[in-house]
């Protein structure tokens, strides 16, 4: 039953709208940024908090686990209180968390703080869409949506450049205490000019337990990835104590879901052969694509001795190039089966890990920058494709839950991907090590031509055999992140054969009844 009356947010003048619009742009803007902000400033920040960069990448999977598990909360919290009153709130609660953030005195804090950023955000990007589409009449809704498309493209390109620069002149905390001042006029803006005009509210059941189950099952694995590998994996009773209690509450959620009159998460959204397969390639596509967004920056500085704004603006290429195609993509999909641009997205992301699989220690900024830039096409096309599969042939009143759904297993899998990837590189890092060391003897003929022109250059026989030692180190590294783009690669195009396995998108004159076969 509605307990609110409120109507609608339609009716802004020009002035207002143009700046509420940019209000809720930037709250968007915040949300999509520290995302990637942190990436490249995780050397560093480790350094300064006295952890080793494995550790640092818990700071990444805490926001994305913690944003990924509150994403199916974000329609029932704007149907019980309101679009405009759950975005505003979201904004205040992620600018507090962000200054919590910033005054972090350890790793444990951080880590806490932002998990609370990352619950709080959930409603950020969603909302944003929403008031978006409801402040502008309907014959220029197509630009809201531009306005909305760029934004969240904008702030993947600033984050890595803007984070490696607060990191290499400022400090740290700076990557997190900018979002103070635009959280703050971003909430003000939107109260002033739409808090009165919020959408009608009404009682609605939670399910609780639901929710309970889905954070225990996807907190523990998420801790189990990040502690595994420094604990010996299952030699370590804590985590056979958290593989055990991840399956059984997995085992639990699903038959709830399965039985539950309201469920948090829609499984039965699964019959649909569209949205099945979608899913999958937008979460394996996802997980390689952020695990190397991951993978990238921590190769640069921590082996390759690049800072973190160079770290950062070798990334720029691949956003700027997807945000001069994505007005082409956006247009012609109408045009064109997404099936077509799903495809042609999944082969530029195999291009462009395979053309990084052929990078060497040696290699300038400009062999960084290749792949990087032929990775912009991938992203031009394959999130709007993805979402069009995904979508294709649901109801339009199950939309928004299985928009929900598949937001909220595309971030839980980037999350588990950094994870792994980090615990990938250090493993194959330690085999090629290994394989290095033994081949290289004091009777080996390159091994002793190098000692002694280290040696005639005044160094002693310690400092020789560290600086020895730390090649071999730099090279084990580089072969595990060539091993890792190479799975990438390959994994990347046999999901091009999955993407044809779902319906065209074509001839839809909107979404239909949920395909079951």
């Amino acid at each position: 039953m509605s307990t609110g009356s409120g109507s609608g947010l339609g009716g802004l003048g020009a002035g207002p709208r143009a700046l509420t619009a940019f209000a809720v742009a930037l709250g968007t803007f915040m949300q999509v940024l520290d995302t990637t902000i942190a990436n490249v400033s995780i050397p560093v920040m480790s350094g300064n908090l006295g952890v080793s960069t494995d550790q640092g990448t818990w700071v990444i999977t805490s926001f994305a686990v913690a944003n990924g598990i509150c994403v199916p909360l974000t329609g029932w919290l704007m149907q019980r209180f309101g679009l405009v009153r759950t975005f505003s709130v979201a904004v205040v609660l992620f600018t507090l968390a962000s200054l919590l953030c910033g005054l972090a005195w350890d790793l444990p804090s951080l880590i806490a703080f932002r998990v609370l950023q990352g619950a709080v955000s959930g409603p950020l990007i969603p909302g944003s869409q929403a008031i978006l589409l409801s402040i502008f009449p309907p014959e220029r809704r197509a630009r809201a949506l531009g306005i909305w498309t760029i934004t969240t493209l904008i702030a993947p390109v600033i984050g890595p450049i803007l984070g490696g620069w607060i990191s290499d002149n400022y400090s740290w905390p700076w990557i997190f205490l900018i979002n103070v001042p635009v959280g703050i006029f971003s909430a003000v803006v939107c109260w002033r000019y739409i808090g009165k005009r919020d959408t009608p509210t009404r009682q609605l059941p939670v399910d609780r337990v639901g929710i309970s189950l889905l954070v225990v099952w996807v907190g523990a694995l998420q801790v189990l990835l990040d502690l595994g590998k420094d604990a010996d994996w299952f030699a370590s009773p804590a985590i056979i104590v958290l593989a055990l209690v991840a399956a059984i509450a997995f085992v639990a959620f699903l038959i709830w879901e399965l039985t539950e009159r309201f469920p948090i998460v829609d499984l039965s959204l699964f019959r649909s052969r569209d949205f099945t397969i979608g899913t999958i390639v937008v979460c394996l596509g996802y997980a390689l694509f952020f695990g190397n967004l991951v993978l990238l920056p921590l190769w640069l500085q921590t082996q390759l001795g690049y800072t973190a704004t160079w770290a950062g603006l070798i990334t720029t290429p691949s956003g700027v190039i997807a945000i001069l195609l994505v007005p082409f993509v956006g247009r012609a999909l109408g045009r064109i089966d997404a099936r077509l641009f799903a495809t042609a997205a999944m082969f530029a992301f195999a291009a462009s890990f395979l053309l990084r699989a052929r990078l060497t220690t040696d290699a300038t900024v400009g062999d960084f920058m290749l792949p990087l830039a032929i990775q912009g096409i991938a992203m031009a096309t394959f999130f709007i494709a993805g979402l069009t599969i995904t979508l294709n042939r649901i109801p339009p009143e199950r939309v928004p839950a299985a928009s929900g759904m598949s937001n909220f297993l595309r971030i839980t899998a980037g999350s588990f991907a950094a994870s792994i990837v980090t615990t990938f590189w250090d493993r194959h890092a330690a085999f090629h090590q290994a394989r290095l060391v033994e081949r290289s003897t004091f009777f080996d003929g390159a091994f002793l031509q190098a000692e002694r022109g280290l040696e005639a250059l005044g160094l002693s026989q310690a400092q020789v055999l560290g600086v020895l030692d730390r090649g071999a180190s730099t090279q084990a590294y580089a072969k595990a992140a060539i091993d890792f783009f190479w799975i990438s690669g390959w994994l990347s195009l046999a999901l091009i054969g999955l993407i044809w396995f779902a319906h065209s998108t074509m001839g839809r004159q909107g979404p239909a009844v949920a395909a079951t076969d």
